[in-house]
């Protein structure tokens, strides 16, 4: 199953707010109307869309998905806590988190385009997975710093996670550490993705 690129509203009023995706957040009489409808729901449409809300937050791809799933599987700990780090530590998802994207399928369009630097090598690959002490700095370009400086003099900034350093006049940004579970920015309940998979394989 390819990524999605169909409307991105649909997805929120059924899934609840998924800022990775978009910003913009839709109406609440659509919110209304959406709960009013919603009856009883069975334990594997729970899993479904607790599924589906981390699919489409992330921007993956439903292979994707279940690559992660079975690494994390594989790994000490657990085994949805370490899938929520595997994700969190993809070079577009630091992108987000550091500010220098709006949403994570933009921050996936500047890697692609090649603007970005990790420890002084350009990466055009959005899942690279970052580790502590990498360096990601825009590539020295005037097209790729003014594309990075528009977006950060027009968006407030928010409070970093303690996992990454961010130094804005440099557009340079610093990986710390593994990021910590509090941090993840998205209402999940990991375990019942597992639990999905576990169904599925």
């Amino acid at each position: 199953m390819s990524r999605y690129r169909g409307p991105r509203f649909k997805k929120i009023r059924r899934l609840g707010a998924l800022p990775g995706l978009t910003r913009k957040r839709p109406r609440a009489v659509s919110d209304l109307r959406n709960q009013s409808r919603s009856g009883k729901k069975s334990q594997y449409r729970i899993r479904l869309e607790e599924k589906q809300k981390l699919r489409f937050h992330y921007g993956l791809t439903e292979r994707q998905l279940l690559k992660y799933v079975c690494i994390a599987a594989k790994a000490k700990g657990s085994t949805g806590q370490v899938l929520l780090q595997l994700i969190e530590m993809r070079l577009d998802n630091i992108l987000f988190r550091l500010g220098m994207a709006s949403t994570i399928p933009r921050a996936r369009q500047l890697v692609n385009h090649r603007h970005i630097v990790v420890n002084g090598r350009i990466v055009d690959i959005p899942s690279y997975r970052c580790k502590p002490r990498d360096i990601i700095t825009v590539k020295d370009e005037q097209k790729s710093k003014a594309m990075i400086q528009n977006h950060l003099d027009s968006s407030a900034q928010e409070e970093l996670p303690k996992h990454l350093t961010f130094q804005p006049f440099q557009h340079k940004g610093l990986v710390n550490q593994i990021i910590d579970s509090k941090w993840i920015g998205l209402k999940i309940n990991e375990l019942l993705v597992v639990e999905y998979y576990s169904r599925q394989t």
